[in-house]
């Protein structure tokens, strides 16, 4: 029988996130990357930002590693599938292959791709919003 959980990342704060939308019912997990938010230096804001767009969602949050707190909540639900989103984000490729490789075949990770908000006219500089609205405003708004 096929057990799922739900991984949401930063790049999935929605209620309309593919990934829970298809699975409503299953457990779902965000976890704040200790790692991540040094290398990336995410700011104290964004952090609060993300917070608070995780308390609208159904999900358990937690903070440490991805790979293991993901596989650790997998564990615990007697999980042996991942759901997530995809993100345009290497790090998440990374995530997904680590778990596949630590669980040594126990859990499949599967990826619900996202309609795009919008086709991006090139590769977008995503480090900050405004190099991202700027790039695609205009395809947004129709000016």
């Amino acid at each position: 029988m096929e057990r799922t959980v739900v991984w949401v990342h930063r790049d999935d704060l929605s209620p309309l996130s593919p990934a829970l939308v298809s699975h409503p019912d299953a457990p779902a997990i965000f976890v704040f990357d200790d790692e991540l938010l040094r290398e990336w230096k995410i700011s104290f804001k964004r952090i609060v930002f993300i917070y608070e767009c995780l308390l609208e969602l159904p999900v358990t949050i937690r903070r440490g590693d991805s790979v293991s707190e993901v596989t650790d909540f997998a564990a615990k639900h007697g999980s042996n599938r991942i759901v997530t989103s995809s993100s345009p984000s290497p790090r998440h490729a990374q995530i997904v292959s680590q778990i596949a490789q630590r669980s040594e075949g126990r859990l499949s990770v599967d990826i619900i791709e996202r309609t795009p908000f919008v086709h991006a006219p090139r590769k977008l500089d995503l480090r900050r919003f405004t190099y991202y609205w700027n790039a695609v405003k205009d395809n947004v708004l129709g000016s």
